[in-house]
């Protein structure tokens, strides 16, 4: 990774290695808002090439591997940051897991398979939060947020019938909360941490996503929106989609 210029702005996203998904759409629109934008994934190699395509457009672009079930992986990541940049403007937890998918009842969830969610939609994004703390504090007001979902909803409330995605949905429940606590946590400080539900989105057309109400780049402005709130901005939130 080269070292870019110094008082550029940095945004690192995660989970940005498909040209369809969400986080590839906020690389995007932050790269034409003047960030160096730093695509983060477990496979380097599409996410190199996602990022030589920003950059053969003219903007600034790099990836970095990036496995947040690995906690050497987010330790090295962190490292590599550091190491070509002087600070991090944004943080954008992007990354998901949803093995779950066509599971409606928790006591069909396999353990194992919940071990994994859990450390890629929450502990990872912890991990990752913690460990780039020091370059979000050095930016000038440092953004986080949190890309979270509708399915969440579902936990805590009664309700008639299964729950959809149930590790899934109380794993986001649970980083709306992580959320919440990182913001007061860093509530003296510059940086503001907030969750964005994009809603229903077609990331996977070869799964029938193009059904789904929003494309990538309508979510992905519901990101970006909570990635440049200014001074007076809120932290601490859980926003649906379009809070603007």
């Amino acid at each position: 990774m080269r070292k870019p210029q110094k008082m550029l702005p940095v945004a690192l996203v995660t989970g940005a290695s498909r040209r369809l998904g969400i986080g590839f759409a906020v690389a995007q629109q932050l790269a034409r808002r003047n960030y160096h934008v730093i695509l983060a994934a477990r496979n380097l190699e599409q996410s190199e090439e996602l990022a030589l395509g920003l950059c053969h457009q003219g903007f600034r672009a790099s990836a970095i591997r990036l496995d947040l079930a690995d906690s050497s992986s987010i330790a090295d990541g962190a490292a590599t940051v550091g190491n070509a940049f002087s600070h991090v403007d944004v943080l954008i937890n992007n990354a998901s897991h949803m093995p779950d998918f066509q599971t409606a009842c928790p006591l069909d969830v396999d353990i194992k398979v919940l071990r994994a969610l859990f450390e890629v939609n929450v502990f990872g994004c912890w991990h990752l939060t913690q460990a780039l703390l020091p370059l979000l504090k050095r930016a000038r007001a440092a953004r986080i947020v949190n890309v979270t979902s509708s399915a969440a909803q579902q936990i805590g409330k009664p309700r008639p019938g299964p729950i959809f995605s149930p590790a899934y949905s109380l794993a986001k429940h649970t980083l709306n909360n992580l959320t919440v606590v990182l913001a007061q946590a860093l509530a003296n400080t510059a940086v503001k941490v907030n969750a964005i539900d994009p809603g229903s989105v077609a990331t996977h057309p070869e799964r029938g996503d193009n059904a789904f109400d929003r494309s990538p780049e309508e979510a992905a402005k519901d990101v970006v929106w909570a990635a440049t709130l200014d001074a007076a901005g809120p932290s601490g939130y859980i926003f649906s989609a379009a809070p603007r």
